[in-house]
């Protein structure tokens, strides 16, 4: 038996409850994991209140990151062994201190990242990978914006998009958000509660608009992310952290430009797992070279899961936040 985060009814932060759970050995394809770190993510709210359906119902073990050591095998697993160090994002259920997830599902931790540091950039450094990298290809001609710049993707993106040469612009909600902002790659920061994030992109860019919008806001920042995009530009809407949007009116997109609009989610992304590898593989290659640091700035146990949820909507965490078994 060990400890675990579960979920038994949909709500606020109280249904996060603390128990003791069975976890089995691995069947054919699997392998068990004990858990050294365990990443936060906003996602972790959409299924904890219903927003996201869990895949198996209620109740669940929430959680989409983590990281830990390899400590039993399933019949038909090859290139891992008991003691490899693994990360993941996906499946749901990393709030526990050891898990079972299929073998396909993992990737191996290179020398010269620590576990904490892996946890909290798996789910938050691949999703800036696709959207960089994939999504919109980001370069020296690009000008983006990029809405929460102070999380834990959008420090991560930052830091990315000025190393491949962009014009990066954030916006934030704090003088001490943007102060974080700027010194990780936004040469443009806007406090959207002190400023017309729309107009001041319009001045910043000389009235000409962003190739690119990445939006993990929603409800708050629709229509007005598309008002900040050229002709013929992109709005990827990756979350809802402040709403789901209502009633997208495709209309907009002729009007407003002939936009572009998608809504991208990871696990498209990383579907096989030799996506995953190529995906991992390039992020813990620029952490490596020293162009990306993953900012670890709120360190919980997993036992106080609430808390790490209460405080992260209510936006008093910047950066990525990791529960410790």
């Amino acid at each position: 038996m060990v400890h675990a985060i579960r979920v038994h009814k949909t709500g606020g932060p109280e249904v996060l409850t603390w128990e003791t759970v069975d976890v089995p050995a691995p069947a054919a394809g699997e392998i068990r994991i004990r858990h050294t770190a365990i990443g936060l993510n906003f996602i972790d709210t959409y299924f904890r209140t219903g927003l996201y359906p869990a895949p198996n119902g209620l109740p669940f073990i929430p959680g989409n990151e983590g990281a830990g050591e390899v400590v039993a095998v399933g019949e038909g697993v090859s290139g891992l062994r008991e003691g490899d160090r693994v990360a993941y994002a996906g499946p749901i259920g990393s709030y526990s201190e050891e898990r079972v997830i299929a073998a396909d599902r993992v990737v191996k931790v290179p020398e010269g990242i620590d576990d904490k540091s892996a946890a909290a950039m798996m789910l938050k450094g691949m999703t800036a990978q696709y959207l960089l990298r994939q999504t919109y290809k980001v370069g020296p001609e690009t000008t983006l914006l990029f809405h929460a710049a102070a999380g834990g993707v959008g420090l991560i993106a930052g830091q990315w998009a000025a190393h491949l040469g962009a014009t990066v612009i954030g916006t934030v909600g704090s003088e001490e958000k943007a102060e974080l902002a700027r010194a990780n790659g936004y040469a443009h920061v806007i406090n959207y509660r002190t400023e017309n994030f729309v107009e001041r992109v319009k001045e910043i860019t000389g009235g000409k608009g962003c190739d690119v919008v990445y939006d993990s806001v929603g409800k708050d920042t629709y229509p007005g992310s598309l008002d900040c995009l050229k002709p013929l530009g992109l709005w990827a809407s990756f979350g809802q952290s402040s709403g789901p949007i209502q009633d997208f009116n495709l209309g907009l997109l002729a009007q407003k430009g002939s936009l572009f609009a998608t809504r991208p989610t990871l696990f498209t992304y990383i579907a096989t797992h030799e996506k995953l590898e190529q995906t991992a593989s390039d992020l813990f290659s620029v952490v490596r070279s020293g162009a990306v640091n993953i900012a670890i700035n709120q360190e919980y146990g997993l036992s106080d899961a609430a808390r790490s949820h209460e405080e992260l909507e209510g936006r008093k965490t910047t950066g990525a936040s990791v529960l410790v078994p």
